[in-house]
């Protein structure tokens, strides 16, 4: 009761700067990743604050990064948190910080294009990384067969699809093989961009989905509503305590279950490969990244009601686009963290 009569308060006292202000338009750029929730989000906030419209690109994450540490945005988004360079990077131009607020939770997955083959395939992490190391190169590789007893793959070559742009689907995806095969965390290492040692690029999570649906034997990584949207197949993941896990909300919600405890004061952590007998391992935080000053009042008060608002209420619509909701340990901190807005 006490946290609905805050957010009524403070959604009356916005409604009386934007009342003041008129119209007001506010910019954001960055993940595709949870590109159907934020439309969904701007969309209904507007409708709650009809003079108020939030712009959104969704360019990928590198870009979103890009274009807040410029100043060309008003916020940025990405699934891949800032790190200590371009957090310094944006201190030395802007001479303040910038803020991570995580939104919501979601997962990469394996998904795939296979002439003939409609079972729902089994994947270990030495699969996945080799596959993207071009190591692993036909579908019947043992690697591939041996967790799928009784499926027939044919001997033709893995077409290997990855995102061709900057990206937070990318950087979830990286910092998993990075955790569970040395040889790719030395020789390509985990980023919203990587050198990649094979595949074809597509930009977008839409790239990739397109890609793999039109391209024979084709295997990518996409967002999992990508994946539920375009009825394309996923694979199961073998997580670190050995069984195959399916991405859903469950499995995702195990997966953050430690690290909401656990939560840094700056939001940044990652999830991937997490601890649990039902954590799906690729799974992750996404990020609103927002200027810790911002000196336009109307703007400031209509990111900071849209961030109140996106933690409560906002948090209801989330599993039915496929994302899994914030834990209630980190809307906690996270209410306390929208006072750091200047």
């Amino acid at each position: 009761m006490k946290r609905t009569i805050m957010l009524l308060a403070a959604a009356l006292a916005f409604g009386a700067v934007v009342l003041a202000q008129g119209s007001l338009s506010i910019t954001g750029a960055g993940a595709t990743f949870p590109y159907p929730m934020y439309s969904k989000w701007f969309d209904e906030y507007h409708k709650k604050f009809p003079n108020v419209e939030i712009n959104y690109q969704s360019i990928g994450s590198g870009g979103g990064i890009k274009q807040v540490t410029e100043g060309t945005v008003d916020f940025g988004a990405s699934d891949g948190p800032m790190n200590d360079d371009q957090l310094k990077a944006y201190q030395d131009k802007h001479g303040f910080g910038i803020l991570h607020f995580p939104t919501v939770l979601g997962a990469d997955v394996p998904t795939y294009n296979i002439p003939g083959v409609s079972a729902e395939l089994n994947f270990t992490p030495d699969a996945l990384a080799g596959i993207f190391l071009g190591k692993i190169t036909k579908w019947n590789d043992p690697a591939i067969t041996g967790p799928n007893p009784g499926v027939s793959l044919p001997a033709n070559d893995i077409v290997v699809v990855h995102r061709s742009d900057g990206s937070g689907t990318t950087y979830i995806w990286t910092d998993y093989l990075s955790k569970v095969s040395e040889e790719w965390k030395n020789k390509v290492g985990k980023g919203t961009s990587v050198n990649w040692p094979v595949g074809l690029g597509g930009k977008g999570n839409e790239g990739v989905a397109g890609l793999v649906k039109q391209t024979p034997n084709s295997f990518g990584y996409v967002e999992l509503i990508y994946a539920i949207q375009n009825h394309m197949p996923y694979g199961k993941v073998k997580n670190s305590s050995g069984a195959f896990i399916k991405a859903d909300l469950a499995s995702v919600t195990a997966a953050a279950a430690g690290a909401a405890k656990e939560m840094p004061a700056d939001f940044r952590v990652s999830i991937t490969n997490a601890p649990g007998k039902t954590a799906y391992p690729i799974s992750s935080f996404t990020w609103l990244l927002i200027p810790s000053k911002i000196s336009d009042t109307g703007k400031r008060e209509a990111l900071k009601t849209f961030l109140k608002w996106m933690m409560t209420s906002g948090q209801n619509d989330t599993e039915a686009l496929s994302y899994a909701k914030l834990p209630k340990e980190v809307v906690a901190k996270e209410q306390k963290a929208i006072n750091e807005i200047q």
